[in-house]
């Protein structure tokens, strides 16, 4: 039987053993029923592995014994996807999240857009980026991924496309009519990088189109069909690991 695999941060190793309490002690320990001697493998938040055992269960936390050297990631050559999603509304956010992760999402922008119905109060934040650090963090475990995507939060489009530095920078846009996604890239050579954004419920406010414009982001369109903000997400991504071979 191949070991239990967790995803964990580096921080909680110290001179060669790891403890944990809150939400990993109970999935180790009261979910799967592991106990003393139990072997785990650990994946911290750079993909680095751990092989280890449980060395002692005490009520509210577990030791976790480091039994080998770490070892690291083959890095893939396929290019760091962002996804830069305006804010929708209800659960999809933890859909795009989940399966985004799941397609190899590097990692998360999400912004107020003009026209989100949902929107986020300031004393609401640092919960709603936990919670969705729980999601990647659970998806990415359960995919056998080895490193879990960061989430950045900006209050709106500009904050956002002011920090794209990506080689290749897309927008979805249902108004764009003339550069097709098969036209953009084909030919184009494997970037170190790329970022798409995408619209909420009620699509990009022509300023937000605007200025993600100015800064070098490419317009585009997925064809005639219309398509939901959550299913853009997912499709944009598995278009992009298709071409570029991570799929």
């Amino acid at each position: 039987m191949s070991s239990r695999r967790f995803m964990i941060k580096s921080r909680s190793i110290c001179n060669g053993f790891a403890t944990f309490d809150g939400d990993l002690f109970n999935h180790m320990v009261r979910v799967l029923r592991l106990g003393h001697g139990d072997p785990l493998l650990l994946v911290d938040e750079s993909g680095v592995e751990y092989e280890g055992v449980i060395n002692q269960v005490a009520r509210d936390w577990v030791v976790v014994k480091i039994m080998a050297s770490p070892k690291i990631s083959t890095i893939t050559s396929a290019p760091r996807i962002t996804i830069c999603q305006a804010l929708p509304k209800g659960e999809k956010t933890e859909l795009i999240l989940q399966k985004g992760t799941e397609l190899g999402v590097h990692d998360f922008w999400l912004f107020g857009g003009c026209r989100s119905v949902a929107r986020i109060r300031e004393d609401q934040l640092t919960a709603k980026l936990e919670r969705w650090k729980r999601v990647t963090a659970e998806a990415a475990r359960q995919c056998g991924r080895r490193t879990i995507p960061d989430i950045k939060w900006f209050k709106s489009a500009k904050e956002a496309a002011d920090l794209a530095d990506h080689e290749v920078r897309l927008l979805l846009w249902e108004g764009e009519r003339t550069n097709r996604l098969k036209q953009i890239l084909t030919g184009h050579a494997t970037p170190a990088s790329t970022i798409v954004a995408i619209g909420p419920e009620g699509g990009f406010d022509p300023l937000e189109v605007a200025h993600f414009s100015s800064r070098l982001f490419q317009p585009v369109s997925l064809g005639e069909r219309i398509l939901r903000t959550e299913t853009a997400s997912l499709a944009i991504t598995a278009i992009l690991q298709y071409i570029w071979e991570d799929i």
